[in-house]
């Protein structure tokens, strides 16, 4: 896990940002997205307040909306690409990043990208069946268990916004790490 004193030194970067306005699984990669706090991304299909994903919705539609930004680490594109030809936004995220393990990052960790805005890491993103719809066998490659039989989810994380700001490849992002003690991420 991550500690305070790396704080100051952990950057990365906006490798790319995709939006879909319909609820499809990838997303097409813009030359920008605007983040609106509160919402999400605007022009997406999962903006709004309350929950939007279809499945969540079905449950309680009242819930908060935890999943406002999705962000993926190009490593994970890099690690896959020997089996799986994956591209930015193709596995639904807004944000494709690179210099971060965003895997190892606690909950509540706040994310500065670009000039001003800034997300709160919520937890994991849960990897669902339509991922090997997309791509027969993804799933598999995407999901791992630790050496006490834990799952390990690798598709990403979930943030919520909390100052609006555009976002474009080639942004930087720091990183502030919450108080401690750490709370691992867990999906949401």
């Amino acid at each position: 896990m991550l500690d305070e004193e790396k704080e100051s030194s952990i950057l990365g970067a906006v490798i790319a940002v995709s939006l879909s306005d319909k609820h499809t699984f990838s997303k097409e990669n813009q030359e920008s997205i605007k983040l609106v706090k509160g919402f999400g991304v605007e022009g997406d299909a999962h903006y709004g307040s309350t929950v939007i994903h279809r499945s969540r919705v079905a449950q309680n539609p009242n819930q908060p909306n935890l999943r406002q930004v999705h962000l993926i680490h190009n490593e994970l594109l890099e690690e896959l690409k020997d089996r799986f030809t994956i591209n930015p936004g193709q596995m639904g995220e807004n944000i494709t990043t690179v210099g971060i393990n965003l895997l190892e990052l606690p909950t509540d960790t706040i994310l500065y990208i670009g000039e001003t805005a800034i997300v709160k890491v919520t937890g994991l993103r849960n990897p669902c069946a339509q991922i090997d719809n997309f791509k027969p066998g993804l799933l598999k490659a995407v999901v791992d268990k630790d050496s006490n039989g834990n799952l390990i989810r690798k598709v990403g994380i979930m943030a919520v916004i909390l100052q609006n700001g555009e976002v474009k490849p080639g942004d930087i992002i720091r990183v502030k790490l919450p108080p401690k003690p750490f709370k691992k991420l867990e999906r949401v």
